[in-house]
């Protein structure tokens, strides 16, 4: 799987799609500002309604997935997004974490979560007789090479495929809105603009051309 070309595409599409709908939000009352860390990845200061507060309380309070199921969903994750010269892996992106605060937070990705992980360790045990976790990298990649992609996928792995379909999407998803994951594509955030002129091939072409006044006058950018 190329990291960048099958997963810079799908987490810049979920991605902006948040923003924009979060950022659309007017609160109807003033918000506390709280410490927030508890959503796997890095600590950051937000502000949040009371009711938003305590609904995460709530979350957070709870754990879903047994050891067994995140130490299948971390090897899962570094495998769709592995560490390199760029950035580190998912689990280095506390994507792991996040998953287990999502289920929390969206049931309905529990069953299918738990659903699939059962599955695929059922798969190895036919074909290995060891869960997942404890099969060897290249048994990991064999079976992951089974369901990751849809089209070529034999239809007795339909589970499969769309298990591995939601984990990599939860995966790209907690990774591109993570800092790392923002470094990772080289976004830059909001940075100032620095209008240089209209670039000569443009003035060329119709003709114009700034006068020495204007040279002169236009402030100049290193």
């Amino acid at each position: 799987m190329d990291r960048r070309k099958s997963l810079k595409a799908i987490a810049l599409g979920t991605i902006s799609t948040g923003v924009l709908i979060d950022a659309c939000k007017t609160p109807d009352k003033p918000a506390d500002v709280v410490k927030s860390g508890e959503t796997g990845g890095a600590s950051t200061t937000l502000a949040r309604q009371p009711e938003e507060i305590e609904h995460q309380k709530e979350v957070t309070s709870k754990t879903f997935f047994t050891p067994h199921e995140m130490a299948t969903i971390t090897l899962l994750g570094d495998i769709i997004i592995p560490k390199d010269d760029v950035s580190g892996s998912a689990s280095d992106a506390k994507v792991p974490e996040w998953i287990e605060f999502i289920v929390k937070d969206m049931p309905e990705h529990q069953v299918p979560m738990r659903g699939g992980l059962r599955w695929l360790d059922l798969q190895c045990i036919k074909r290995f007789e060891k869960a997942f976790k404890d099969c060897t990298p290249q048994q990991q990649i064999q079976m992951v090479d089974e369901i990751a992609y849809p089209k070529k996928a034999k239809k007795e792995m339909a589970q499969g495929v769309a298990f591995f379909s939601l984990m990599r999407n939860l995966t790209a998803t907690g990774f591109y809105t993570t800092e790392m994951g923002g470094k990772d594509i080289g976004y830059m955030g909001n940075v100032p603009n620095q209008w240089k002129g209209v670039p000569d091939d443009v003035l060329k072409k119709y003709n114009l051309a700034y006068t020495d006044k204007e040279n002169k006058e236009c402030v100049k950018f290193d």
